[in-house]
């Protein structure tokens, strides 16, 4: 942008920053808010490049006694269990194998080993 100043002090044209320099961006921090819908978040960094990204899982709110949704060893952990290893055996062995993946971190909160939820 170029403000004229000849029309205030009689000088010539100077490009903005030139008058007010520019502040360096700063990177901001990765939230640790969970995204909409999810309870759960980690922050994970690539070994390789160094970048950080967020990763949110889990289903959000209560049950409808109030307390946690997560009760491992019960039938409905099992049906979890059974339900999560169908969508893992549909990926890849790449990303099955992925430990930050939503799908895998939901099945280690619900204690999960293979289709059956345990203690």
């Amino acid at each position: 942008m170029i403000i004229s100043l000849s029309a205030l002090y009689g000088w010539g044209d100077f490009p903005l920053e030139f008058i007010m320099p520019r502040k360096p961006a700063r990177k901001k921090p990765a939230s640790r808010k969970p995204a909409k819908g999810k309870r759960f978040v980690k922050i994970v960094k690539n070994p390789k490049t160094g970048r950080t990204k967020k990763v949110s899982y889990g289903q959000a709110g209560k049950a409808k006694s109030g307390g946690d949704r997560i009760k491992p060893n019960t039938k409905k952990g099992d049906a979890y269990c059974a339900r999560s290893l169908g969508i893992k055996k549909r990926l890849s062995k790449k990303a099955q194998n992925n430990p930050n993946s939503p799908n895998n971190l939901s099945r280690k909160k619900w204690k999960c080993k293979g289709s059956k939820s345990s203690k």
